[in-house]
């Protein structure tokens, strides 16, 4: 029928149609029809997966060969997760010394799969590299009776499989945990953290009140509902069982532009191209799984309402306190101001919830990265083909990297390698990995919290505690003597999601004559160019109606926000809820303990002990570090540089010892910088000039990797060069080397430890010119001006731990 009224089109057209406006008219009729078939067998093919897909005993789309090395089910306490080997595909060798990688999707609504899920994602970085990786995932349906706390129990015992398997591997795994699976894993690093090397949180959320007014509106979605017993009566519904399709719906309903028109307008307007990627994501889209009513109340009582994790509320049933204060790997912190669901504020509160200073962060020996993506949305933090090629594989590169990084705050940025970057061949790839010191001033900016938005959630959680425990009082009982497991299934199958996978399969019978018509299509398809005018007003029209669905959107959003301000800020409802007695922080900061203080005040006896104890490798990794710290940023430049010096100065020390060396070296300087510098002359005391001037090469080497030193930097340097200067064998009548421990004579004492203050606050110093000499440096350390210098809003933000220890 299309091809007679096309001809009769060009036949004619000559005559009556003299600007082709018919001809486009049924060129474009033609297309548009041949794409609603072929649209239509898409959606029939989709319908088709997904019911195979959930048939499936052990559904995941993982885009990679496995093979199951523990069962969960098999455990003291069992889930339903396993420990998967990744079985490297042809072509990729892996070196099982190499340190091994982890994977850990997130069960939220979803099946597992995703970090693998196709050869540009987590996984297929860490496997080019020449990682061995595991991955851990899950099954459609919970274990009766698990809890959140033996997920956690059970992902420990894997790791602890992984470091047996390679006994060889003296480091650590490194795991990666995506959105879910991210809070997850930092609960089993702060129960144990011997099991852990770098860890990788990627769009993961760790503190749930936090976020900026007019976004992030799904923090709101708990107090708009009357907190938790929502969740309650769902889980009730199912008897017992939680439905993933649920959490599905509340991530569509986010962005409903892209749910209900971009999305599937996207696959209609380009069918011929697009039909392999969309039924490939969703197979995992529709692939949901169910929780246990237990694990998912826990979830939203003590994380999206209660936020307990971010302050050291939670305890485990045996007593211990989940504090993420014990974590002693360093974490990445993967997020994205395009993430609707984990933005920012989110991913980083947590910092801010924890400690009051980066001296605190350094007491606590931790070491924070964190990188800010510009765009991305949530699920392309860690599906995007893009991010996997550039940040993820950056991160996989420089693990060893961020592992010996000191005790810290970072944030880290990926770019492309300059034409002109200075030894270019020191970077591994296209891109380059910069880190920077931050303070908690930098994370303040991101967060934007407001004590009277904290105020509010604090009322969501005390109401919700009130409305649960009415529900569980009065309605509970009755809900679960009438709920059979026959109805609950019934209710899970008439889900609106799960019917729409349904509705367009095989199984519908108006279906039958779609495979016919679209093979029909295909072998003689008529595509129209973009060239045409109705095809150019098709697109003009999909973008009104995206744009008007933006707008609901936003509408939608702001009279959320200002209802749930309204609501919750009404003075009389926070005093009715409990809180109106003090305006103290709502958030309590969890301070120190007694015993970490103790710990503290033993760990800085034993830091001013091992001042002037060492030899050189210990005096070059400590002016290695004093130098680098007066630096901006470094990159993996200089770690690729260090680590060929450590072939050196070092060729019989494995990572993890090279790693308490930094540490160690970086605690010294921090507890009394000057002593430190003014010791290196008695930790080369009996080296020859040769040596000394070798050392001192190797620091040149690696501080210069980056390309021309700063001025700071470089008057550090100077520093260090006239302290290894003073060590050599001429200059020996200067070196107590008896056992007095004395360093230098008092006058070179007292002109050492005015550098260094000098070096330290970026002075210049007796290297440089004799006006730069003569300048006054200050008395107060610049993390000290730092605090002092915090705004009004701040201090009123954050209340500081009584007695908190600093390095």
């Amino acid at each position: 029928m299309f091809p007679v009224f096309a001809s009769f089109a060009e036949a004619t057209g000559a005559f009556w149609d003299p600007l082709g406006a018919g001809r486009a008219a049924m060129n474009y009729w033609r297309d548009a029809c041949e794409r609603s078939v072929l649209y239509l067998d898409v959606m029939r093919q989709r319908g088709n997966q997904y019911l195979e897909h959930m048939e499936q005993t052990k559904p995941n789309v993982l885009g990679f060969d496995t093979e199951v090395l523990m069962d969960g089910r098999q455990l003291p306490n069992p889930v339903n997760y396993e420990l998967m080997r990744i079985i490297p595909p042809a072509g990729i060798d892996i070196d099982e010394s190499m340190r091994p990688f982890v994977v850990v999707d997130p069960r939220a609504g979803h099946g597992p799969g995703i970090g693998g899920f196709k050869p540009d994602s987590e996984i297929g970085v860490a496997l080019r590299a020449g990682h061995p990786c595991y991955f851990i995932g899950f099954l459609p349906f919970p274990v009766p009776g698990q809890t959140v706390e033996d997920v956690v129990e059970a992902e420990v015992e894997f790791l602890k499989h992984v470091i047996e398997r390679h006994p060889e591997t003296v480091e650590k795994p490194m795991v990666v945990g995506n959105c879910q699976a991210g809070w997850q894993l930092m609960m089993a690093a702060a129960l144990e953290p011997a099991c852990f090397g770098p860890i990788l949180i990627a769009g993961a959320p760790l503190s749930y009140w936090a976020g900026e007014r007019g976004k992030a509106p799904m923090r709101y979605s708990g107090g708009l509902l009357g907190g938790s017993w929502v969740t309650a009566l769902a889980g009730d519904l199912g008897h017992g069982h939680f439905d993933g399709a649920w959490l599905v719906q509340n991530f569509e309903k986010l962005n409903p532009a892209n749910t209900l028109w971009t999305k599937q307008y996207r696959l209609y307007a380009n069918v011929d191209t697009e039909a392999q990627r969309y039924l490939q994501f969703e197979r995992w889209w529709g692939g949901h799984v169910v929780l246990n009513a237990e694990e998912i109340q826990y979830i939203v009582d003590n994380l999206f309402i209660g936020n307990r994790l971010s302050t050291a509320q939670l305890m485990t049933r045996d007593g211990r306190r989940i504090d993420l204060r014990n974590v002693r790997s360093p974490i990445v912190v993967f997020c994205s101001k395009g993430d609707d669901i984990t933005p920012p504020p989110q991913a980083l509160g947590w910092v801010e919830d924890l400690y009051d200073s980066v001296d605190d962060i350094i007491a606590n020996e931790q070491t924070i990265v964190y990188c800010v993506h510009d765009t991305t949305g949530h699920l392309g933090i860690f599906v995007s083909g893009s991010v996997s090629r550039k940040e993820h594989t950056e991160f996989t590169a420089n693990m060893d990297y961020i592992d010996i990084l000191p005790p810290g705050l970072y944030e880290t940025q990926v770019t492309e390698k300059p034409a002109s970057a200075a030894n270019p061949d020191l970077v591994d790839g296209d891109y380059l990995l910069e880190f920077s010191p931050r303070n908690l001033d930098d994370i303040d900016g991101i967060v934007r919290n407001l004590p009277e938005d904290e105020r509010r959630f604090a009322t969501v959680a005390r109401i919700s505690d009130i409305n649960l425990g009415l529900y569980r009082r009065y309605w509970q009982p009755w809900l679960q003597a009438v709920m059979t497991p026959e109805a609950a299934r019934w209710i899970r199958r008439m889900h609106p999601i799960r019917l729409g996978y349904k509705l367009l399969s095989d199984r519908n019978p108006l279906t039958v004559p779609l495979p016919v018509m679209a093979e029909g299509i295909r072998a003689d398809r008529h595509a129209v160019g973009d060239d045409n005018p109705f095809r150019v007003a098709e697109g003009m029209l999909s973008d009104q109606i995206e744009r008007s669905l933006e707008g609901y959107r936003e509408v939608r959003d702001s009279l959320s926000e200002r209802l749930f301000l309204q609501v919750y800020g009404q003075p009389w409802l926070q005093i009715m809820a409990g809180l109106g007695a003090s305006e103290e922080r709502v958030l309590p900061n969890p301070g120190a303990q007694p015993e970490h203080r103790r710990f503290i005040a033993q760990r800085q006896q034993e830091v001013h002990a091992s001042i002037e104890r060492g030899n050189s490798h210990h005096a070059v990794m400590r002016a290695l570090i004093f130098v680098l710290g007066g630096a901006p940023t470094t990159d993996e430049r200089n770690f690729q540089s260090l680590k060929a010096t450590r072939a050196e100065v070092e060729p019989n020390i494995d990572l993890t010892s090279f790693k308490a060396l930094v540490r160690d070296q970086f605690f010294i300087l921090k507890h009394d910088s000057h002593a430190a510098l003014e010791a290196l002359p008695v930790l080369l005391a009996g080296e020859s000039a040769e040596a000394i001037d070798g050392h001192f090469a190797h620091i040149e080497q690696v501080v210069s990797a980056r390309g021309t030193l700063d001025e700071k930097s470089q008057s550090r340097l100077m520093l260090v060069k006239k302290l290894f200067d003073k060590a050599k064998p001429q200059a020996e009548s200067e070196i107590d080397t008896s056992g007095g421990g004395k360093s230098v004579e008092p006058k070179a004492l007292q002109e050492t430890a005015s550098e260094s203050r000098a070096a330290e606050q970026g002075e210049p110093t007796a290297a440089a010119t004799e006006s730069e000499r003569q300048a006054e440096p200050p008395t107060a350390s610049k993390e000290a001006a730092r605090t002092r210098g915090r705004t009004s809003q701040r201090r009123k933000r954050r209340t500081p731990p009584s007695g908190s220890p600093s390095t």
